[in-house]
């Protein structure tokens, strides 16, 4: 039987400072019942939620959180929206005071323990279905998801741990779900956001265009994009792109944009 010195050892090399790990991660990992509370009685662990251990005295970031969700647990999550386009320098935003939100995108719902970690972070769940189409597979593992490659990975603290965020042409059309509904992004914000991306793929775009099965997106996502007639727009094949059929009154008392069939602010 391991002593509690070897199981010390064991845990620095498994479960990095400022990392956190779930009971059932710990003892997949080796880690029985006993040893688990073993190293919270000596403090070696210290519990951040139930069930959810971190480090003694670590100093916990909602990235090891995610970080956890991704490559330990190979949850279908990815960082997108709002929260993917500021992690590349896209956003120009800078957060209100109070919980900083943080925007998930997949089709594994977040564990219950997840709002309990960090008191004054919100991660915010969306479905990736709403943008690839309701009649898409529930999948739970990141080897199926038929829009990784819509997806990069960046480094967080170092080049052993990195987390999977949304690509900037997959992050805004994420944001785009979200027009239309209440406390979600506003047309005024999105049309902050498209103006600065004017290094988009077209590639890239047209790939996904095609892909998204959200008509509401294909439709905001041309209008707003010909509002800034950024170099990449010229590139898109927008006749290979489905738009549906009728209007969509996405703003009351707006405007009617005859070519898309949207209402949009006479703001804009």
């Amino acid at each position: 039987m391991p002593t509690n010195s070897q199981r010390r050892k064991e845990l620095s090399q498994l479960l990095s400072e400022g990392t956190i790990a779930t009971r059932s991660w710990l003892m997949a990992n080796g880690f029985d019942r006993h040893a688990i509370d073993n190293l919270l009685k000596s403090d070696q662990l210290s519990s951040v939620a139930p069930g959810v251990y971190a480090r003694w005295n670590s100093k916990l970031s909602w990235e090891a959180v995610v970080y956890h969700l991704q490559r330990d647990l190979n949850r279908n999550l990815t960082i997108g929206g709002l929260t993917a386009l500021d992690l590349q320098g896209l956003s120009h935003y800078l957060p209100l005071a109070g919980k900083r939100k943080i925007h998930l995108y997949g089709t594994a719902r977040l564990p219950a323990w997840l709002e309990k970690v960090l008191p004054d972070v919100e991660f915010k769940w969306h479905s990736e279905r709403e943008l690839l189409g309701k009649n898409q597979p529930v999948i739970q593992d990141t080897q199926n998801d038929p829009l990784v490659r819509f997806t990069k990975v960046q480094p967080w603290e170092d080049e052993e741990h990195t987390l999977r965020l949304s690509s900037p042409e997959r992050a805004i059309l994420e944001i785009l779900l979200g027009i239309g509904i209440p406390n979600e992004t506003s047309f005024e914000h999105a049309d902050q956001l498209m103006q600065g991306l004017s290094t988009l793929s077209p590639r890239s775009l047209q790939a996904l265009l095609e892909e998204c099965d959200n008509k509401k997106v294909r439709r905001l996502f041309f209008w707003l994009a010909e509002r800034h007639q950024h170099s990449w727009l010229g590139k898109l094949q927008p006749e290979k792109i489905d738009f549906g059929y009728g209007k969509r009154m996405l703003v009351k008392d707006g405007t009617l944009v005859k070519k898309y069939n949207i209402t949009v602010p006479k703001s804009l």
